[in-house]
């Protein structure tokens, strides 16, 4: 361990979910989420992420017509154990029937255990559109379903369904994913049917529960890939929609009916059923 490590502080005016998003998908490491921001801890300087941060707040304010406050604090301190001060920092999670915590945190003995390590995943059930996904799970996913998790990510989601009984693929076309997932479920004592690296449309099956939490745009662009993957009465579970384009994303699966919203922030989460009335 080295003699000093670099803490950057961050603090955002708004978008606190979408600045989480950004650090997720770029930081090797994983962080801290503050009511205002977030605090990064490495043993490497954090101007690189200072910098991306800048111009992930620039090409907001474009893309939101908004003005965003942004501050950046690094400090070089000595390094005083740390990794056990950010372990504590992790608190776990009861969502429905679910209890999401880190390995160090002992299981819930009356809920289903999902142990999910923040600084290994991709998704750990504190981003709304992953809490939202995972209520949705608890309610529609039941003992013997064939279920189909697209942009799995950590496998947080597949794992839950595969706890709940169901026979469970997963795909993501990133492969860092797809290792992250392969690594969850066996932490999890469970295992997927399938796993690959790619695109639903690569799936062979049809599913009585697709799920699928990535972002506005991409659920538009493959729209008749997982509806083709749906069976006939199915489900199709869609998260990591920004309630602002809630209707834009319906536009593309009007044959499916809307069973139910689940709202958190500024998200939205869409259950929807095969066949509309």
């Amino acid at each position: 361990m080295q003699d000093y490590y670099f803490e950057l502080v961050v603090n955002v005016s708004s978008h606190h979910a979408l600045f989480s998003d950004f650090l997720a998908d770029t930081l090797p490491v994983g962080f801290e989420e503050t009511d205002d921001g977030f605090i990064i801890r490495s043993e490497e300087e954090l101007d690189t992420i200072i910098w991306g941060l800048e111009q992930f707040r620039e090409a907001l304010q474009k893309a939101t017509s908004e003005s965003i406050e942004l501050e950046c604090k690094q400090e070089k301190l000595k390094n005083s154990d740390w990794v056990k001060v950010y372990q504590e920092s992790i608190q776990p999670l009861v969502i429905d029937k679910f209890y999401i915590h880190p390995t160090w945190d002992a299981p819930n003995p009356e809920l289903i255990n999902i142990a999910i390590d923040p600084a290994l995943a991709f998704g750990t059930g504190h981003h709304p559109t992953t809490a939202s996904a995972l209520r949705a799970i608890a309610k529609h996913v039941k003992k013997g379903d064939r279920v189909l998790d697209v942009g799995c990510g950590s496998g947080i989601l597949g794992v839950a369904a595969l706890k709940l009984g169901a026979l469970v693929d997963a795909c993501d076309t990133d492969s860092a994913c797809i290792q992250n997932s392969e690594l969850n479920s066996d932490l999890n004592e469970v295992k997927f049917e399938n796993l690959w690296e790619g695109s639903c449309g690569l799936a062979s099956d049809k599913y009585d529960v697709v799920v699928a939490n990535i972002v506005a745009d991409v659920l538009i662009f493959i729209a008749n890939d997982l509806k083709s993957v749906v069976k006939e009465s199915g489900i199709l579970i869609l998260s990591g929609i920004l309630e602002k384009y809630e209707s834009k994303v319906l536009k593309f699966y009007e044959n499916f009916e809307v069973l139910e919203k689940i709202a958190q922030d500024e998200w939205v989460t869409l259950i929807l059923k095969e066949g509309k009335k």
